[in-house]
């Protein structure tokens, strides 16, 4: 693979709050990999990367461009991408009967499976997404088509066949050893394509559609062969009376009984976990999926992504499509600092016609910023699913997963951004990061030039 340079401006995250900037910087990489970074690139070549191809493709950026790490979506449910945008006026359970379940029923027809799949891969490959761990359906061979689309178009993913064997529809649930050995044989088949690139996760849909056999049997899979594994969590409080009638315990202990919460385990939601679960999500090392677009659009309620942070659990986004109206992390951003704020908002409202607090501790309250946000979805989302080792940024090491972004094409057009008559006066620093707000407040994927998995340019 041809060495890389990237020289001009660059972004990332180290944590929520360490956000790094090179106005004039690089990033090298060779055979896909970072093998240096930083704000001086002659200096660099001179020194630690005096063994740097000399003839490595050079790209330098405009000043218009910079350069940031690939979105991360941490849960997106592939075949509701036909869905999306239907029925998110019902509540979860109602959204699931009326719309979900029969649309995944549909995937065992493999045709029908892999004009969605090809689609859903471009889309979010388009919208930036680098990394995604996809809900495939209960069936396995549709699944190994979804897993198969994101190795050929470049994609880095962890993929589930879902499980469920009760409280589901007659025409769309498994019996507890179908499920099981359709799982082993995914997880097979998953292997045969020897990547690094595309990974299987064990993926029971949520624990009131599956018994403890299955939820205990797909926990042993987990453990004997060291696999990633995701489902939700704590979305709405109706599910989880319903879960806690089921299973006689908290909604993640049914999970921890079973040996699923693990430190390669990402449950999506969370939106209503007690201290205890947030307590035992700490201990086990396991990791939270924060969707706010269809936490608001099911009525779910508000996560209060600062309370999991504070208290050592691990954080990413996902855009929980169908759920959420839209496969861009970037849109998931702002629906994240929405909430943020929003939280803010219950926190510090004044008691109608009283003047006084509603909770007077909270006052000090600090929503989430852009900067924090960002890490959410790069970096915290590679942490959340168990990948920070392999990409999130661009520290020496990891894979190159990047986005060359130009705010110079439609639809920001700069908006007279470089003629401002204070602009010459500002820092290099503060242009930066005035022109990152703007992607991320008012851009879209037009602005997403080009996208990188592993070094390879995939859009």
């Amino acid at each position: 693979m041809t060495a890389k340079v990237f020289l001009g401006q660059v972004i990332y995250t180290k944590s929520l709050n360490e956000f790094v900037i090179y106005t004039n910087g690089f990033v090298a990489v060779q055979n896909g990999k970072i093998v240096g970074e930083g704000d001086d690139y002659v200096a660099w070549k001179n020194g630690a990367g005096k063994d740097f191809p000399q003839d490595a493709e050079i790209t330098q950026m405009t000043k218009e461009q910079f350069l940031m790490p690939g979105l991360v979506d941490c849960h997106i449910h592939a075949p509701q991408v036909a869905q999306i945008g239907l029925g998110l006026d019902m509540p979860l359970l109602e959204w699931l009967n009326t719309y979900t379940f029969p649309l995944e029923a549909k995937f065992t027809d493999q045709e029908f499976a892999s004009k969605v799949y090809t689609k859903v891969v471009e889309a979010t490959i388009k919208s930036g997404t680098t990394l995604a761990s996809y809900f495939g359906t209960n069936n396995k061979d549709s699944t190994l088509i979804l897993a198969k689309e994101a190795l050929r178009q470049g994609q880095r993913a962890l993929v589930g066949k879902v499980c469920s064997n009760c409280n589901s529809p007659d025409f769309y649930v498994e019996k507890t050893e179908e499920s099981l050995s359709a799982t082993k044989e995914f997880v097979d088949e998953m292997s045969k394509l020897s990547t690094e690139l595309v990974k299987p996760i064990i993926t029971p849909r949520f624990a009131l559609s599956c018994t403890k056999e299955l939820l205990s049997g797909l926990g042993a899979i987990a453990k004997e062969h060291n696999l990633h594994v995701q489902s939700h969590i704590s979305e709405s409080v109706a599910e989880i009376d319903f879960v806690k009638q089921l299973f006689s315990t908290s909604y993640a202990k049914a999970y921890d009984n079973a040996g699923l919460l693990t430190n390669k385990t990402v449950m999506a939601h969370a939106v209503h976990l007690e201290d205890a679960e947030i307590a035992l999500f700490k201990e086990r090392g396991t990791s939270v999926a924060h969707c706010p677009a269809s936490n608001t659009m099911l009525s779910s309620g508000f996560c209060d992504v600062l309370r999991l942070v504070e208290n050592g659990v691990k954080v990413g986004l996902g855009t929980d499509v169908s759920g959420g109206n839209s496969i861009s992390i970037q849109d998931a951003i702002l629906r994240a600092l929405d909430v943020s704020h929003h939280i803010e908002f219950v926190k510090k409202q004044h008691i109608f016609g009283t003047g006084k607090l509603q909770n007077a501790e909270k006052a000090d309250y600090k929503p989430l910023d852009y900067k924090q946000a960002i890490y959410l979805a790069t970096l915290g989302g590679a942490e959340a699913l168990a990948l920070d080792n392999v990409c999130g940024n661009f520290v020496v090491g990891k894979e190159f997963d990047a986005l060359l972004i130009d705010t110079g094409v439609y639809p920001l057009h700069n908006f007279g951004f470089y003629n401002m008559e204070d602009y010459d006066k500002k820092s290099a620093e503060v242009k930066l990061l005035e022109m990152v707000q703007k992607f991320i407040y008012t851009g879209d994927d037009r602005n997403i030039s080009k996208v990188y998995v592993a070094g390879k340019q995939v859009k």
